[in-house]
């Protein structure tokens, strides 16, 4: 039986999607509540993460005797809830095209193209449009305002 390679089988990945500015807007506007709600489920994983270990470690010093199994049970569903509740949220988000860069301030950047330069269109929770874009080899802080009579006035502080 001759080796196969696995990744002869992989289908290949579709081309990445282009955003116009008024389509990344379109896109954004319905995303926000999406990016939101993944963000407080994130937070929250990491206070219940902090939990399930406390409650682990309290179990190994007392030998396991005494187990909180209503306690444990509780934190491992609301867990699995909010863990399901968060890739949801990532899913709908990243099946329109659109990339997270960052989930702890809520970072999204939309594919494009300026001046025949693949850049991404810039969008930070808070921003009241998007108003910036970057190289596809620049991160945030590479940011370069699409207007730049625009100064970005209107921002809201969250």
């Amino acid at each position: 039986m001759a080796d196969e390679d696995p990744e002869q089988d992989e289908t290949p990945e579709p081309p990445q999607r282009l955003f116009t500015l008024s389509e990344a807007e379109s896109v954004r506007k319905d995303l926000e509540p999406f990016l939101v709600e993944a963000i407080d489920c994130r937070k929250k994983l990491s206070g219940l993460d902090n939990d399930l270990s406390a409650v682990s470690a309290r179990i190994m010093m007392m030998g396991g005797v005494i187990v909180p199994y209503e306690k444990l049970s509780k934190l491992r569903s609301e867990h699995t809830q909010l863990a399901q509740t968060l890739k949801s949220a990532l899913n709908r988000i990243l099946e329109t095209g659109c990339i997270v860069k960052d989930l702890d301030v809520g970072l999204l950047d939309f594919p494009a193209i300026i001046d025949n330069q693949d850049v991404y269109l810039c969008w930070k929770l808070g921003e009241d449009r998007i108003r910036f874009y970057h190289r596809q080899d620049e991160g945030f802080a590479g940011r370069k305002p699409l207007d730049p009579s625009d100064p970005g006035p209107g921002d809201k502080v969250q």
